[in-house]
Protein backbone atom coordinates (compact mmCIF):
# COMPACT_ATOMS: atom_id res chain seq x y z
CA UNK A 1 0.00 0.00 0.00
CA UNK A 2 1.23 3.24 -0.54
CA UNK A 3 1.48 6.30 1.99
CA UNK A 4 -0.12 10.10 0.50
CA UNK A 5 1.68 12.84 2.31
CA UNK A 6 -1.00 13.78 3.89
CA UNK A 7 -0.65 17.50 3.74
CA UNK A 8 -2.72 20.69 2.69
CA UNK A 9 -1.36 23.39 1.25
CA UNK A 10 -2.62 26.98 1.92
CA UNK A 11 -3.43 28.87 -1.53
CA UNK A 12 -5.73 31.98 -0.48
CA UNK A 13 -7.34 33.02 2.84
CA UNK A 14 -9.38 35.67 3.86
CA UNK A 15 -10.99 36.76 7.04
CA UNK A 16 -14.77 35.74 7.81
CA UNK A 17 -15.00 37.70 11.44
CA UNK A 18 -12.93 38.72 14.30
CA UNK A 19 -14.51 39.00 18.12
CA UNK A 20 -13.14 39.04 21.57
CA UNK A 21 -12.67 35.22 21.31
CA UNK A 22 -13.39 34.10 17.71
CA UNK A 23 -11.74 35.00 15.03
CA UNK A 24 -12.61 33.01 11.74
CA UNK A 25 -11.02 32.84 8.85
CA UNK A 26 -11.69 30.80 5.21
CA UNK A 27 -8.59 29.36 3.03
CA UNK A 28 -8.68 27.87 0.09
CA UNK A 29 -5.99 24.61 0.39
CA UNK A 30 -4.53 22.12 -2.23
CA UNK A 31 -5.17 18.70 -1.04
CA UNK A 32 -2.55 15.47 -1.32
CA UNK A 33 -4.68 14.63 -4.61
CA UNK A 34 -3.82 18.46 -6.15
CA UNK A 35 -7.78 19.23 -5.67
CA UNK A 36 -9.00 22.04 -4.12
CA UNK A 37 -11.16 22.76 -1.00
CA UNK A 38 -12.37 24.83 1.53
CA UNK A 39 -11.36 25.25 5.51
CA UNK A 40 -13.22 27.65 7.91
CA UNK A 41 -10.59 27.52 10.98
CA UNK A 42 -10.90 29.32 14.05
CA UNK A 43 -8.03 30.82 15.34
CA UNK A 44 -7.15 30.83 18.93
CA UNK A 45 -4.15 31.79 20.90
CA UNK A 46 -4.40 28.43 23.59
CA UNK A 47 -5.29 27.55 26.61
CA UNK A 48 -4.32 26.20 30.14
CA UNK A 49 -5.81 23.96 32.56
CA UNK A 50 -4.54 23.27 35.77
CA UNK A 51 -5.68 20.27 38.03
CA UNK A 52 -5.09 21.36 41.76
CA UNK A 53 -4.31 18.60 43.96
CA UNK A 54 -4.51 18.63 47.87
CA UNK A 55 -2.33 16.56 49.92
CA UNK A 56 -5.67 14.76 51.28
CA UNK A 57 -6.16 13.68 47.31
CA UNK A 58 -8.72 15.94 46.76
CA UNK A 59 -9.20 18.10 43.69
CA UNK A 60 -10.27 21.79 43.91
CA UNK A 61 -12.75 22.11 40.77
CA UNK A 62 -14.88 24.88 39.73
CA UNK A 63 -18.31 24.42 38.83
CA UNK A 64 -19.67 27.45 36.25
CA UNK A 65 -22.85 27.96 33.89
CA UNK A 66 -21.76 27.43 30.21
CA UNK A 67 -23.90 29.26 28.08
CA UNK A 68 -23.18 26.71 24.51
CA UNK A 69 -24.21 23.68 26.39
CA UNK A 70 -27.29 25.92 28.47
CA UNK A 71 -25.69 23.77 32.10
CA UNK A 72 -23.40 23.84 34.61
CA UNK A 73 -20.12 22.07 33.96
CA UNK A 74 -17.65 20.92 36.41
CA UNK A 75 -14.18 21.97 35.14
CA UNK A 76 -10.14 22.12 36.15
CA UNK A 77 -9.47 25.75 36.23
CA UNK A 78 -8.70 27.08 33.01
CA UNK A 79 -8.03 29.87 30.85
CA UNK A 80 -7.59 31.93 27.38
CA UNK A 81 -3.80 32.55 27.67
CA UNK A 82 -2.99 35.61 25.56
CA UNK A 83 -0.67 35.63 22.61
CA UNK A 84 3.02 34.75 22.62
CA UNK A 85 2.00 34.18 27.00
CA UNK A 86 4.11 31.41 28.57
CA UNK A 87 1.89 29.07 29.21
CA UNK A 88 2.77 28.18 32.70
CA UNK A 89 2.57 32.17 33.78
CA UNK A 90 -0.90 31.39 32.33
CA UNK A 91 -1.79 28.73 34.37
CA UNK A 92 -0.39 30.07 37.51
CA UNK A 93 -2.56 33.31 37.23
CA UNK A 94 -5.38 31.16 36.25
CA UNK A 95 -5.45 29.09 39.42
CA UNK A 96 -4.99 32.34 41.48
CA UNK A 97 -7.80 33.75 39.73
CA UNK A 98 -10.16 31.01 40.14
CA UNK A 99 -9.65 29.25 43.08
CA UNK A 100 -6.99 31.90 45.07
CA UNK A 101 -4.36 29.60 45.32
CA UNK A 102 -0.89 29.21 44.18
CA UNK A 103 1.23 26.55 43.99
CA UNK A 104 4.85 25.19 44.84
CA UNK A 105 5.09 22.44 42.34
CA UNK A 106 3.98 22.45 38.81
CA UNK A 107 4.36 18.76 36.37
CA UNK A 108 3.55 19.59 33.00
CA UNK A 109 1.11 16.57 31.85
CA UNK A 110 0.77 17.33 28.09
CA UNK A 111 -1.46 19.17 25.49
CA UNK A 112 -4.90 18.11 23.93
CA UNK A 113 -6.06 20.11 21.11
CA UNK A 114 -10.00 19.95 21.84
CA UNK A 115 -11.44 20.24 18.14
CA UNK A 116 -8.94 19.55 15.64
CA UNK A 117 -10.79 19.64 12.94
CA UNK A 118 -11.68 22.98 12.50
CA UNK A 119 -9.86 25.11 15.42
CA UNK A 120 -6.02 25.87 16.02
CA UNK A 121 -6.75 25.71 19.89
CA UNK A 122 -3.93 23.95 22.05
CA UNK A 123 -4.85 23.24 25.67
CA UNK A 124 -1.79 22.85 28.28
CA UNK A 125 -2.20 20.90 31.38
CA UNK A 126 -0.56 21.14 34.38
CA UNK A 127 -0.91 18.91 37.71
CA UNK A 128 -0.40 21.78 40.40
CA UNK A 129 0.96 20.77 44.10
CA UNK A 130 1.75 22.14 47.75
CA UNK A 131 -1.27 24.55 47.80
CA UNK A 132 -1.17 27.62 49.47
CA UNK A 133 -4.30 30.10 49.75
CA UNK A 134 -4.86 33.59 49.35
CA UNK A 135 -7.96 35.64 47.65
CA UNK A 136 -9.66 34.76 45.02
CA UNK A 137 -9.75 37.45 42.09
CA UNK A 138 -12.19 36.23 38.94
CA UNK A 139 -12.51 38.27 36.17
CA UNK A 140 -15.34 40.53 35.78
CA UNK A 141 -18.49 38.60 34.50
CA UNK A 142 -16.80 35.51 35.73
CA UNK A 143 -19.28 33.35 38.38
CA UNK A 144 -18.16 30.14 39.61
CA UNK A 145 -17.95 28.04 42.83
CA UNK A 146 -15.00 25.91 44.29
CA UNK A 147 -15.43 22.67 44.72
CA UNK A 148 -13.14 19.91 46.61
CA UNK A 149 -13.76 16.75 45.63
CA UNK A 150 -11.81 13.55 45.99
CA UNK A 151 -9.20 12.54 43.18
CA UNK A 152 -11.25 9.01 42.96
CA UNK A 153 -15.20 10.48 42.99
CA UNK A 154 -13.81 12.77 39.60
CA UNK A 155 -12.67 9.43 38.16
CA UNK A 156 -16.01 8.19 38.82
CA UNK A 157 -17.46 11.18 37.44
CA UNK A 158 -15.56 11.53 34.26
CA UNK A 159 -16.32 7.10 33.34
CA UNK A 160 -19.78 7.61 34.25
CA UNK A 161 -20.38 10.97 31.94
CA UNK A 162 -21.20 12.98 34.74
CA UNK A 163 -18.18 15.45 34.03
CA UNK A 164 -18.27 15.75 30.10
CA UNK A 165 -15.75 18.45 29.91
CA UNK A 166 -12.36 17.33 27.87
CA UNK A 167 -9.46 19.34 29.43
CA UNK A 168 -10.77 17.64 33.12
CA UNK A 169 -11.34 14.18 31.70
CA UNK A 170 -7.44 14.69 30.32
CA UNK A 171 -6.19 16.13 33.70
CA UNK A 172 -7.98 13.74 36.44
CA UNK A 173 -7.05 10.40 34.08
CA UNK A 174 -3.74 11.16 33.43
CA UNK A 175 -3.62 12.75 37.06
CA UNK A 176 -5.17 9.08 38.52
CA UNK A 177 -2.69 6.92 36.22
CA UNK A 178 0.38 8.89 37.46
CA UNK A 179 -0.69 8.25 41.22
CA UNK A 180 -1.22 4.57 40.37
CA UNK A 181 2.55 4.66 39.89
Amino acid sequence: MTELELREEKVSGEEIFEGRVVHLVRDTVRLPDGSGATREVILHPGGVGVLPLMEDGTVLVVRQFRYPQHEVLTEIPAGKMEYGEDPLECGKRELSEEVGAKAENWVFLGNIYPTPAYDTEIIRIYLATGLTFGEQHLDEGEFLNVCRVPLEQLVKEVMDGSIRDAKTQIAVLKTARMMEK
